[in-house]
């Protein structure tokens, strides 16, 4: 049977509900046309992933300290890009991007928390 490529538009020989002519443009078909929404979502991971990175060089330093909001600001933290809020066993909101968070320590400082696994929420300082 005959078909013609969805992708390159090139004529194939195959089975008749094959629609293209290779694996290449099955992928590439796909990847055009999930764009849109893969973009959005590699966009917020991609903030997500900035925002981890940047607390966890902060709690691996040896007896880190509350650290000012401007400084995260300044290292390219969005306060906007968590994936949770979770409470400290005193009631205080934690949050969380993935396995680390911070709670405000006053107006302008937060402390940098490590969560339990699996749970979200943090209740030990590092």
């Amino acid at each position: 049977m005959k078909g013609r490529c969805l992708e390159c538009n090139t004529e194939f020989r195959g089975r008749t509900d094959k629609k293209f002519c290779s694996d290449y443009c099955r992928n590439a078909y796909h990847n055009r046309i999930n764009r849109d929404s893969n973009n959005l979502v590699r966009t917020v991971n991609n903030r997500l992933r900035k925002n981890y990175r940047i607390l966890q060089g902060i709690a691996a330093r040896p007896g880190a300290e509350p650290i000012g909001r401007s400084q995260l600001t300044d290292r390219g933290f969005d306060f906007n890009s968590i994936t949770g809020i979770s409470a400290t066993q005193q009631g205080r909101p934690c949050y969380c991007v993935y396995d680390l968070g911070y709670i405000a320590q006053g107006a302008d400082s937060v402390k940098i928390v490590k969560a339990p696994p699996n749970t979200g929420a943090a209740s030990r300082y590092l």
